[in-house]
């Protein structure tokens, strides 16, 4: 098989431009997981009556239907644009999976710590704030990062919905000039210049963590 490289190259462009589409979609659906992850780990951690059942019910759902099949209903069902169904769809998907792994990390904190807390005075927001959240971090920070990682790669089911990330790149490619196997290979090339730094960066954090220097 010969390869174009003149394509290639010309092609670089279009798919640099592409990945930092996605790495501005896999940024705010990040942001917005982490943030739903927590409120609704801390909301099941509290054992809050009647939102506990209904946040519940959103993790099982979000977590047992596919990403394609929500933006489907976000786009065509409720006529959002396409760029709102990514971030709302990254969200919802993350936000299920950042509240398990929060959830385990602030189910690993001992009694013995709240305890503690409460010994010294203080209230249930500096407890959280100071004794269970630093602590839970440090024990969700592999799950966190596997879920980062899974959020970036999820970006490619966006395409489906006309957004303009790097698989939408290569499918162009493919379209225009009939490379299919360029426009694969760039895309491996591009997922893996956007996957291995953060996978670096994750398990230099598991290493701080596992060696109790976390954050020194």
């Amino acid at each position: 098989m010969t390869l174009d490289y003149d394509l290639m190259i010309d092609s670089l462009p279009l798919y640099i431009n592409a990945a930092g589409y996605t790495l501005y979609l896999a940024f705010c659906g990040i942001t917005l997981s982490i943030l739903i992850g927590l409120i609704c780990a801390f909301i099941l951690y509290y054992k809050t009556p009647y939102i506990g059942w209904f946040i519940r019910s959103y993790i099982e759902l979000s977590r047992n239907t596919p990403l394609l099949i929500q933006l489907f209903f976000l786009h065509f069902g409720l006529k959002l644009e396409a760029e709102t169904c990514a971030f709302v769809g990254l969200a919802f998907l993350g936000g299920s999976y950042m509240a398990e792994a929060f959830r385990g990390g602030l189910e690993a904190v001992e009694k013995a710590q709240l305890e503690s807390a409460s010994a010294l005075g203080l209230n249930r927001f500096q407890t959280a704030l100071y004794v269970i959240v630093p602590q839970a971090l440090i024990v969700s920070v592999p799950s966190i990062g596997a879920n980062m990682i899974f959020l970036v790669k999820e970006t490619s089911v966006v395409s489906i919905i006309a957004i303009g990330d790097i698989l939408a790149a290569a499918k162009d490619v493919i379209s225009i000039h009939y490379a299919t196997a360029e426009a694969l290979i760039m895309l491996v090339a591009a997922y893996l210049a956007l996957l291995l730094p953060i996978s670096i960066a994750v398990h230099f954090a598991e290493k701080k963590v596992k060696f109790g220097v976390f954050g020194r």
